[in-house]
């Protein structure tokens, strides 16, 4: 099957938009043309033609945490229905969280999961798998097998593993696999029962607050048990200053640790929380505006790699529990992007090109995949961006079950349009076919 994709704005190595067209075959791209270079491929018969009218095309966005919630909280959200989210925020690649029920612990619940998103066939689902069983981070699960059944790295991701020596065995084994660690660093003796961050909020609401302690102590540990191990250690959601601190001196002197960053943690802070409302309740929560300012100048120099979404649906009943009792977490898929792009690109502070590499090329150097390339002979994954589209959000619109957002009435600009996934047109809202 041939696609050609015309009137293609591409970053070029400047980072410059450059009018092209781009030539996929059999879920490959076979070539990419400059304008002034066009051939005659479109002309040919049995070819599918998208006109991309000038908007941007870039690889497809990678997101590597991810909570599809199935099996077990399908009420939250399913493979198909979180994977469908995806490929409306211009999402092809997606890694999911094993916090599942059963958890993500065994061989059997890699290869459903692998499965499900087979029959879903919407974009590519790489599911991690847990740690400990259970996560109860009291035995370590088998490495080996679950890798064999297609994980792609192990993490507790919802809890910390709060046992060292646990923690050590694992990024041993990990690293005699060459699989990293992926770790959701908090210190439970400092969060229990917490709600919020420690902070003005927490004060004004009478409500007991997480420390940022609580995530730098898990860090601190663990970037010196992956300086013995020699683990590929990758931190989870960072979201405060000291984390980063401690993350950066790491890479200065070598030790193979990366991080990523979600985009609520780069745009909000405590001060920014209305009122008691869950919608803002997130897990690592919501911090001091001196965090958000590390978090943003630590994704521009490359000390936090990757933007993710930690996308963690939930029902509107649960998320009606109030702020005390209600689960942590915000969805995050279909609106990442266009948060990004009018929050730093559209007022000048990060380039396009930068925010586009924090969620394709990096990502995939992270985790050495096969994505996040617009080249010939890359698997043709690429979304379509329109840079003036403006749009409100509006949670009902949302093609996830989850509705829980902060971001709701927000004004937008920089909307994904479509998704190809494999040479494939997975999710289209404005284009025309021209053939």
């Amino acid at each position: 099957m041939r696609l050609v994709i015309i009137n293609a704005n591409i970053l070029d190595e400047l980072g410059e938009q450059e009018l092209s067209q781009i030539t996929i075959e059999d879920g490959v791209i076979a070539k990419v043309e400059k304008a002034g270079q066009l051939g005659q491929a479109n002309a040919e018969a049995g070819t599918q033609v998208i006109d991309a009218g000038g908007r941007l095309v870039t690889p497809g966005f990678i997101d590597m945490h991810v909570h599809l919630r199935e099996p077990g909280f399908e009420h939250k959200e399913t493979i198909e229905t979180g994977s469908r989210s995806a490929a409306q925020g211009g999402f092809t690649t997606i890694a999911c969280m094993p916090n599942t029920r059963p958890v993500t612990d065994n061989p059997d619940t890699v290869r459903f999961v692998l499965q499900k998103a087979t029959e879903a066939g919407l974009v590519n689902v790489l599911p991690y798998a847990a740690i400990t069983k259970s996560e109860l981070g009291r035995e370590l699960t088998d490495f080996a097998a679950l890798k064999d059944a297609g994980a792609i790295g192990f993490t507790d991701d919802g809890v910390g593993v709060q046992n060292a020596q646990m923690m050590k065995d694992a990024m041993r084994q990990a690293a005699s696999l060459g699989m990293p660690v992926i770790a959701h660093c908090e210190d439970n003796s400092l969060v229990e029962g917490a709600p919020v961050a420690e902070g003005e909020f927490a004060r004004k609401h009478g409500l007991k607050g997480i420390p940022n302690e609580s995530e730098a102590i898990h860090v601190g540990r663990d970037i010196l048990l992956a300086e013995a191990t020699g683990v590929h250690y990758h931190v989870c959601h960072v979201s405060t200053e000291q984390s980063i601190r401690l993350i950066r001196q790491a890479k200065q002197i070598g030790i193979n640790v990366t991080a990523e960053v979600c985009p609520h943690h780069l745009i909000l802070s405590e001060e920014d929380i209305p009122g008691l409302d869950a919608n803002w309740k997130m897990n690592p929560p919501l911090r001091s505006r001196r965090d958000v300012e590390a978090c943003i100048a630590a994704l521009e120099d490359g000390t936090l790699d990757i933007v993710v979404t930690d996308h963690a649906p939930h029902s509107e009943e649960e998320k009606a529990k109030g702020m005390q009792q209600a689960p942590f977490g915000i969805v995050g898929f279909e609106t990442a992007f266009p948060l990004l792009y009018t929050k730093f690109v559209a007022t000048g502070r990060w380039s396009l090109a930068m925010l586009v590499q924090r969620m394709t090329a990096d990502p995939a150097r992270v985790f050495g995949l096969e994505a996040g390339r617009l080249v010939s002979g890359a698997p043709a994954d690429l979304t379509i961006v329109d840079l003036n589209a403006e749009r409100t959000v509006d949670p009902a619109a949302f093609a996830s079950k989850g509705r829980n957002t902060p971001f709701t009435g927000w004004d937008l600009k920089g909307w994904p349009v479509a998704t190809i996934v494999k040479g494939k047109l997975v999710w289209n809202d404005a284009l025309e076919l021209a053939r």
